[in-house]
């Protein structure tokens, strides 16, 4: 089934909060992170060295990301809702491994792992 983009429902491909945080914990540098909740919200604590692009301005902004579409992007959202569509959006810009991070900053926190309260660049 082909779901709009915007659609915040079905499944995507995810990575479990522990297994980046490990992959990040290597200084695994081509990682692409996407944030994509509020500004507020991402100035409350997000993942270092995540980009913030809140989801409604996503579309316009895809360009502007300066992402390689050949390395692997991490979508982030709060729940994991909004991930699913900025995960659907990349695919169809033609980024090539996408995941979504299952349970959002949610799960992160849950996790108990480190968070950043450094300003959006």
């Amino acid at each position: 089934m082909n779901l709009p983009w915007w659609f915040p429902f079905g499944r995507v491909d995810e990575i479990a909060p522990r297994d980046l945080y490990a992959q990040l914990k290597n200084d695994d540098a081509h990682l692409q992170l996407l944030d994509v909740r509020t500004h507020a919200e991402f100035g409350a604590g997000h993942i270092a060295r995540a980009k913030s692009v809140p989801i409604h301005e996503l579309p316009k902004m895809l360009d502007a990301l300066g992402f390689d579409p050949n390395k692997p992007v991490i979508a982030i959202c709060l729940s994991g809702h909004r991930s699913i569509p900025a995960y659907r959006l990349l695919k169809r810009a033609g980024y090539r491994e996408v995941y979504s991070l299952a349970g959002g900053m949610t799960a992160w926190w849950r996790a108990r792992l480190p968070v950043s309260k450094e300003r959006a660049r």
